[in-house]
């Protein structure tokens, strides 16, 4: 789900962020060093050319942090080479008329902008260099106060990358937050799509493996005894609603497996399949979120049980000790060692019992296929 506030409030940065630098990149160029070229004495032919380098000088930085902000890797090369042209013109006039201090503004910002584009070591490599370079006039030049006309276009130059390289930083990471809580919903998404894909897998599985077992012994007995065929086929259509329901309240996000249908159902199926069934089972309080757990174990246990085995017998142990539930599903109908395909399901389950804390594993011992999970219980499962 899209949080419409942050969206909202992100998009309100963006629009703060690019008018604000923008805005005040191109309001200092025109306004101070416009200033300079109308004060007094300096001639027309220079307050011409400096005016209409100026114009081209902020128009160029606007456009060029407007390319910044829209994440553009690289500055378009017409519009830099523009703005460089616009820069050295509008220093060149500044220079010719004396001023040693102003000067140095646009080339700053023109520095400072580019230097974006950059990633951090030669970010400041450039920075470093311009500001070793903004020295050289005036120390060439000298002047009525050398010291300043030396030190001031360096701070300058120092002063403009703090700011404009400040302001993209914030924006910077406001972005990749932005982009961290997108994927963030995303992944909620993404993992609420697995686990409805294995509550479906759980139900339809399940349900299809025994409607194909009883179909198939209704088959057989069709022609030696009609009256069970017949019930058989009446249990098949029953499952056939059953996982139609079930699937529905899946869907609705309502379905919820209990461990005591769970083990009254795997009893009543595995019999059902000529298997003789042993339940051992102590009733003992639990949350119903470890009850679901548990429940998932005992229908994927039963599951492949009737898909994978050829049992006759299999024995279903469920107990409390220790605050520790424990069940244990075994059956006598494999003929060798499980492979790592064991079945997604169990797999699956697996993470899940790992996840609130307890364990599911599966071995084959002796002929014996034997699937086993533990659960802590009590106030610290009721927490989770």
């Amino acid at each position: 789900m899209r949080d419409h506030g942050l969206d909202g409030e992100t998009a309100a940065l963006r629009r703060y962020t690019r008018w604000s630098l923008a805005g005040s990149s191109a309001f200092f160029l025109v306004s101070v060093v416009g200033a300079g070229l109308l004060a007094s004495g300096v001639p027309v032919w220079a307050r011409g050319a400096g005016g209409v380098a100026l114009v081209v000088t902020a128009g160029c930085c606007v456009v060029l942090l407007n390319h910044r902000l829209a994440s553009d890797p690289a500055p378009p090369v017409a519009w830099t080479a523009v703005s460089a042209a616009g820069t050295a013109t509008l220093a060149g006039v500044l220079l010719a008329v004396r001023d040693d201090a102003l000067w140095a503004l646009a080339p700053a910002m023109t520095v400072s902008i580019a230097a974006t584009f950059l990633p951090s070591p030669r970010r400041w490599a450039l920075i470093a260099v311009a500001m070793a370079a903004a020295a050289v006039p005036g120390a060439l030049a000298g002047g009525d106060d050398p010291v300043r006309a030396v030190l001031f276009p360096p701070g300058l130059v120092a002063f403009s990358a703090w700011v404009t390289l400040g302001s993209l930083w914030a924006w910077d990471i406001a972005e990749r937050l932005n982009a961290a809580r997108r994927l963030d919903g995303e992944l909620a998404v993404t993992r609420e799509r697995l686990r409805f894909a294995a509550d479906l897998h759980d139900i339809q599985g399940h349900h299809l493996q025994v409607i194909a077992r009883k179909s198939e012994l209704a088959a057989r007995l069709a022609a030696a005894d009609p009256a069970r065929a017949t019930a058989e086929m009446l249990e098949v259509q029953r499952l056939a609603t059953d996982a139609l329901s079930d699937t529905r309240a899946v869907v609705q996000g309502y379905r919820r497996t209990t461990l005591d249908a769970e083990l009254a159902n795997a009893g009543r199926v595995l019999a059902a399949a000529d298997i003789r069934v042993q339940m051992n089972v102590e009733p003992a309080p639990l949350p119903d979120a470890d009850r679901h757990l548990l429940g998932l174990v005992v229908r994927e246990a039963t599951t492949n049980v009737l898909r994978h085995s050829r049992a006759s017998a299999a024995e279903v142990d469920y107990r409390l000790t220790d605050g520790l539930a424990r069940l244990r599903v075994r059956n006598d109908g494999t003929t060798g060692p499980p492979g790592a395909g064991s079945g997604t399901g169990l797999r699956t389950l697996a993470d899940r019992l790992r996840a609130a804390g307890g364990e599911l594993t599966w071995e084959h011992d002796h002929g014996s296929f034997v699937v086993t999970a533990c659960l802590p219980v009590g106030a610290g499962a009721e927490a989770r």
